[in-house]
């Protein structure tokens, strides 16, 4: 019960994390509107994926400092959120780019509740 507790905590300071991390790269990205440089916000767009999955495995990193939780490397943590922030960038942008937001931080958060849930099932014993 402990461990899924953690898990749990995991999820809501990584929610918290990538949404934080999403709208810092908001704010950039904004204020390099105001340069009317195309070629700046082309290159700005793809970059919010990996910016928030970032922000969800640095939660992840946070939470495992937190609660005492087995510490996993980073490199293993940012996968499961970036893969989530694609997936949802790919199917929410056709729909509106800034309706991304959301599907980022939905698909952050399952993906990062997904891997708490491995990381579960791999260790049953501790």
């Amino acid at each position: 019960m402990a461990r899924l507790l953690m898990g749990l905590v995991s999820v809501v300071v990584s929610l918290v994390c990538g949404g934080a991390f999403y709208f810092g790269w908001m704010a950039v990205f904004l204020l390099t509107l105001k340069l009317e440089r195309p070629v700046l916000n082309v290159l700005l767009w793809p970059l919010a994926p990996v910016v928030t999955a970032v922000g969800f495995a640095v939660g992840v990193v946070i939470a495992q400092r937190l609660t005492g939780a087995e510490r996993s490397g980073f490199a293993h943590i940012y996968r499961w959120p970036l893969v989530g922030c694609i997936v949802a960038v790919a199917v929410v942008y056709p729909i509106g780019p800034m309706l991304i937001v959301f599907g980022m931080l939905f698909a952050g958060t399952v993906s990062v509740a997904l891997r708490e849930l491995a990381v579960l099932r791999r260790k049953p014993g501790r």
